[in-house]
């Protein structure tokens, strides 16, 4: 079995919590060897002083021995009070340091140190509720913004919520299990149909078919669609259940122009334009597509 390692660590943004007192957390969403992405929070309070025991686990790597051989990135310290605009003008600093420190060898990237601080915590998927049932503030950075200046920074924003329609039973810790008509807000949206979401103090990934939105059904988040099409196969067969679904075999093509936010595709097979889903049952089991690598010159 290969040996964990991070392939990315990305900054969304930070939250304004209340319990046990205010504070702020940072937003990471965490991607490992095996492709998994795991949404971890983390004070700035505890981002610096991973950083410090970093660098005494490695004296030449710090500058500490000969400032000129120095590669780990530096990281302020933290405030003596930290408020809101001290948090936010942080982001670019946060991101800049984790793309920096996934960049470094192995031995510094990849070890234990480093791994086992974005591991998930508990709190990170059960937060300690607000006694006074006050939901956190959500600060969200834009990601094609983190090299700009920190004023295109969004927030505070309302998370959009969503209505499940039935029952879903979780099929793993990274899940969230929901009853028909519970709300829930969503954190994040996944082009393969899960969406990451939280109740209450519950967070976890839900398929998107068992939700509706509360307030529009109008989803203005999807791509445009791709009229001319984009080379796909299929890798496992599947059998349309609905008028407007396709049934198709292992090994067949298809051109797909709309990648829907649900989960669904539009494709366009035999000059016919219908559904097809990208995921079948779940998210844990095989994606239907795959891009078709083209050899044409």
């Amino acid at each position: 079995m290969a040996e964990p390692f991070l392939r990315h660590v990305q900054l969304l943004g930070f939250e304004k919590r209340f319990s046990p007192s205010q504070h702020y957390v940072y937003m990471f969403m965490v991607k490992w060897q095996d492709l998994t992405e795991k949404l971890v929070y983390r004070k700035y309070t505890e981002m610096y002083e991973f950083h410090k025991a970093l660098k005494e686990m490695f004296p030449i790597e710090s500058g500490q021995i000969n400032k000129e051989h120095r590669t780990i990135p530096h990281l302020p310290a933290p405030k003596w009070f930290d408020g809101l605009k001290s948090t936010e003008n942080r982001q670019v600093t946060l991101a800049d340091y984790c793309s920096s420190l996934l960049s470094l060898p192995p031995k510094i990237s990849r070890c234990p140190h480093v791994l086992n601080f974005f591991k998930v915590r508990p709190d990170d998927e059960n937060p300690t509720a607000s006694s006074n049932g006050r939901k956190p503030e959500t600060f969200l950075l834009k990601t094609d913004n983190s090299k700009k200046n920190v004023s295109d920074i969004t927030g505070p924003i309302i998370l959009q919520s969503y209505r499940a329609i039935a029952d879903y039973e979780k099929n793993s810790k990274s899940e969230l299990s929901v009853k028909a008509d519970d709300v829930v807000d969503v954190v994040e949206k996944k082009e393969n149909g899960w969406w990451f979401c939280q109740m209450k103090n519950k967070r976890g990934w839900l398929p998107a078919a068992y939700l509706e939105p509360l307030d529009s059904p109008d989803e203005p988040e999807d791509q445009e669609p791709n009229y001319e099409g984009e080379l796909h196969v299929a890798i496992k067969e599947y059998i349309g259940e609905l008028e407007d679904e396709l049934s198709i075999q292992e090994g067949e093509s298809v051109e797909v122009i709309h990648k829907l936010l649900d989960g669904w595709w539009v494709v366009r097979y035999v000059e016919k334009e219908i559904y097809l889903s990208k995921l079948h049952c779940s998210r844990k089991k095989i994606i239907i597509m795959e891009q078709k690598k083209s050899s044409c010159v």
